[in-house]
């Protein structure tokens, strides 16, 4: 019953894995790969060279640059769009006129393709015709070098993914929240608890198990977001936004020769610093006593 699953997973995922990690641990690149000119195959001729290329990046100073933002903007987005999430999943979570029209509208930026999104976002971003600089200019105030500062370029970053993200945790803390049963409010009301209390006390015990899930998927997600940085600064300026993902971008598919090994072992080090993170995060819960 489960041999389709796993044929399908190990063509789609298993075997690039593979094959990824065995480039890692050569010096292949565009010029000694494989490849055919014409009616001539011209086999590849690259070498085995065991770890020395995660050597190289391990003592390379650009990684851990890369590394350390990447953190940042994994931890930085994800915290704010859990709070954001949350807060907006509170609020709709109560009866009031016109909460469905509140709901769609919520939801909008994640029905949108992500390109999209990133272009409009890009557009409005603009410095000379800007709609955010032209709103600073009528109040008197000089316009932000939004993508062209490496502090505002990542401010910018971080906004365009919290905006993208706020959906997804937004409808998943929703869901968690209305399987919350109504007489534990009402039973603490009557015993004379606050809002906080009711809050800190029914509110966040009752959604721990969601959020810790959507929180998981949410960071393997910020740490491989590859469309916001890509096509909104292109890991500009000067590299200032780069993460993990698009530095192994660049290396397979902008530098001349492209240098496929390089990229691959980025890959697997991206790899096991997600499975590293996941691993440690349900020893967590599992010390928390929560099942996942």
């Amino acid at each position: 019953m489960i041999s389709p699953v796993i044929l399908v997973v190990a063509a789609i995922i298993g075997w690039p894995l593979v094959r990824g990690v065995y480039l890692s641990l050569t010096n292949a690149d565009e010029a000694n790969v494989e490849r055919q000119i014409g009616v001539n195959k011209i086999p590849a001729t690259y070498e085995w060279v065991g770890l020395e290329n995660y050597r190289d990046i391990l003592t390379d100073d650009d990684f851990w640059d890369r590394l350390g933002w990447t953190v940042l903007w994994t931890v930085a987005c994800v915290a704010i769009t859990f709070l954001i999430g949350l807060t907006l999943a509170v609020m709709l979570n109560r009866t009031f006129r016109g909460r469905t029209v509140y709901r769609m509208a919520l939801i909008l930026p994640w029905a949108i393709p992500a390109f999209v999104s990133v272009f409009a976002w890009r557009m409005l971003y603009n410095e000379r015709n800007g709609i955010l600089n032209s709103l600073l200019d009528g109040r008197g105030i000089d316009g932000v070098a939004w993508l062209s500062d490496p502090t505002w370029a990542k401010v910018a970053v971080i906004a365009v993914n919290v905006w993208l993200g706020v959906p997804f945790m937004l409808m998943a803390m929703l869901g968690a929240l209305q399987s919350i049963p109504p007489d534990l409010y009402e039973a603490a009301e009557m015993d004379g608890a606050g809002p906080w209390q009711r809050f800190t006390n029914i509110t966040l015990p009752g959604v721990r198990s969601v959020s810790m899930t959507v929180v998981l998927l949410s960071t393997i997600w910020t740490f491989n977001m590859f469309p916001v940085i890509f096509l909104l600064t292109r890991g500009g300026p000067a590299g200032a936004t780069d993460i993990l993902v698009t530095e192994a971008y660049r290396l397979a598919f902008v530098t001349s020769p492209r240098d496929f090994a390089n990229s691959a072992a980025w890959g697997v080090l991206i790899l096991l610093l997600l499975v590293l993170f996941a691993i440690s995060y349900r020893r967590v819960l599992r010390r928390q006593g929560e099942v996942w």
